[in-house]
C-alpha cells in the first residue's frame, strides 16, 4: 500500500473491513463504472454517486449510467460558479503555474470534488468515500489529502490502486457484470472549465508528437486564421470582469475566451511534469482562457506594482502553485500565500489589449488608474521631468561595491607569489 494512503489517514483497507454505503466520485467512465460493483461485491456495501459538473458537463448522463448500474442514490451538481469563484479567482490572481508552465485545472477541482464529497457522504451517512485514481498518479494525493484534513474520520478506498486490473481485464470485468463498454479513446482525458489534460496512449513516449485528434479546444497554429484578432480584458482587482467592454461573469468569461482563444491555436501545452509521487510524466494540456487571462493579468500586475513588489511575488505564486499541485489546498500556508497575493491585487485595476495569432497571445496595450508608469518620466521627447544630471552620482555610488571587490582583487593577485620557471 502506498504512504500516500497513510497520510490521509493512516488507514489500509483489507478484506475483513466492512462498510454499510460508500460514496463514489463518479464520472461515468469505465475505470468508476467498475468501481460501483466492485465496491457492492468487495464490501457488501450500499454505493452512492457523487458527479460534479466543473465545465465538462455531461452530469446527467452520467446520473443515469449509475442508476442503471444499481446505486441507491446518484447525486449531481452544477459547481461552475463555485469553481470559477472560490478557485480559479485566486489562480488569476495567484498567476498560478506549476514548473511555470500548467495552470493547475485538474488539481484546482480535486478540492472543491473533496468539499462535495464530505458535505454528501455525512449527510447521507457513508462511512467511506471512494475514487478511481491509480497509485501511480497525482489526483490520488489531492483527495485523500484534502478529505482527510475535512473530515478524517470518514476511510478513503481506492479500487483501481488496489485491485491493479489491466485494461483488457477490466473490460472482461465490465462484459461479466453487463457494464456497458464502448470502443475507447486510448487516451485517458480529464476536463474542466479551466482545461483539458490528455495522458495515455502514444503520448507515453517524448519523443512523438502529439496528433491532431487529441484536441478539441486548440485549434492548430496552421489551421487557425490568417488574420489576428484583438481583444481587450478589463480587471477589478485582479480579476477580469469585462471582455471587450462588455461585462461578464468569470464563467461565461472563462467560456468566450477558450473559445476565442483556443480558435486562434493559443493554450497547446507539451511539457515534462514532476508529479507528486516522484515520477517524471508527459503531459498534454489545452488551456487557452488560463494563458490568455493569466498572460494579460500578469502584464497588468506588472504595470501597477513597484519593482520590489515585481521581484518578490513570482516567488510566492511559484510556491502558491506548489502547494495547489501537491494537494495541499488546506495547507495554512496556502492561506498565507492567499492573503499577500490579495493584497497586492488590490490596486490591479485596468485593461490589457492582446493580439491572439497562429498560436501566440501577445500583449500590445495596457492601461490603468494605478499605473506606475510616468510619462513625463519615461520620455525622451521635450519637457521630460527626468533629471538625468542626478544619473552620474547614481552610477558612483551605485558601482561602488563592484568597484572595490574588483580592486581588491586585482591586488590580491599581484602580491600572489609566482611560480617557478614562470
Amino acid at each position: 500500500m502506498s504512504s500516500t494512503t497513510m497520510v490521509s489517514s493512516s488507514y489500509m483497507p483489507s478484506a475483513e473491513d466492512s462498510f454499510d454505503k460508500i460514496l463514489l466520485l463518479y464520472s461515468g467512465g469505465l475505470d468508476t463504472s467498475c468501481m460501483i460493483k466492485w465496491l457492492q461485491e468487495q464490501y457488501g456495501a450500499e454505493v452512492i454517486t457523487l458527479t460534479l459538473d466543473l465545465g465538462q458537463g455531461g452530469i446527467e448522463a452520467a446520473r443515469e449510467k449509475a442508476l442503471q448500474l444499481g446505486v441507491r442514490e446518484a447525486y449531481v451538481q452544477d459547481a461552475r460558479q463555485e469553481f470559477a469563484q472560490n478557485y480559479l479567482a485566486q489562480e488569476i490572481q495567484a498567476n498560478g503555474l506549476y514548473q511555470d508552465r500548467y495552470p493547475l485545472a485538474t488539481a484546482l477541482a480535486r478540492p472543491l470534488m473533496s468539499q462535495y464529497a464530505v458535505e454528501i457522504a455525512q449527510e447521507a451517512g457513508a462511512d467511506a468515500i471512494a475514487h478511481g485514481c491509480t497509485g501511480k498518479g497525482n489526483d490520488q494525493v489531492r483527495f485523500e489529502v484534502s478529505i482527510a484534513a475535512l473530515a478524517p474520520q470518514i476511510k478513503v478506498l481506492a479500487p483501481v490502486r488496489d485491485w491493479q486490473l489491466s485494461r483488457e481485464g477490466e473490460v472482461a470485468y465490465a462484459k461479466a457484470h453487463g457494464i456497458p463498454v464502448q470502443a475507447g479513446s486510448p487516451y485517458s482525458i480529464d476536463a474542466n472549465l479551466w482545461g483539458r489534460s490528455i495522458e495515455c496512449g502514444m503520448l507515453e513516449d517524448p519523443a512523438q508528437q502529439p496528433p491532431a485528434e487529441i484536441y478539441e479546444l486548440v485549434t492548430s497554429p496552421e489551421r487557425a486564421p490568417d488574420q489576428p484578432e484583438y481583444l481587450e480584458i478589463q480587471f477589478e482587482a485582479g480579476l477580469p470582469v469585462a471582455l471587450n467592454q462588455t461585462s461578464m461573469g468569470l464563467v461565461e468569461l472563462i467560456e468566450t475566451l477558450n473559445r476565442l482563444a483556443g480558435g486562434h491555436g493559443v493554450g497547446a501545452i507539451d511539457m515534462t511534469e514532476d508529479r507528486i509521487v516522484g515520477l517524471k510524466s508527459r503531459e498534454i494540456y489545452e488551456c487557452p482562457a488560463a494563458v490568455t487571462l493569466l498572460s494579460a493579468h500578469q502584464e497588468l500586475e506588472r504595470f501597477c506594482c513597484t519593482i520590489h513588489e515585481n521581484e518578490f511575488k513570482p516567488l510566492v505564486d511559484r510556491k502558491w502553485a506548489e502547494l495547489v499541485y501537491k494537494g495541499l489546498w488546506h495547507d495554512p500556508l496556502r492561506d498565507d500565500l492567499g492573503a499577500y497575493i490579495g493584497r497586492v491585487n488590490r490596486k490591479v485595476n485596468g485593461k490589457v489589449r492582446l493580439k491572439l495569432y497562429k498560436g501566440s497571445v501577445s500583449i500590445v496595450g495596457r492601461q490603468s488608474e494605478n499605473a506606475l508608469y510616468d510619462h513625463q518620466l519615461a520620455t525622451y521627447d521635450e519637457g521630460q521631468s527626468f533629471d538625468q544630471s542626478a544619473s552620474a552620482g547614481f552610477i558612483q555610488i551605485w558601482g561602488l561595491p563592484t568597484r572595490v571587490a574588483q580592486q581588491k582583487m586585482l591586488q590580491s593577485l599581484s602580491s600572489a607569489p609566482q611560480a617557478i620557471g614562470s
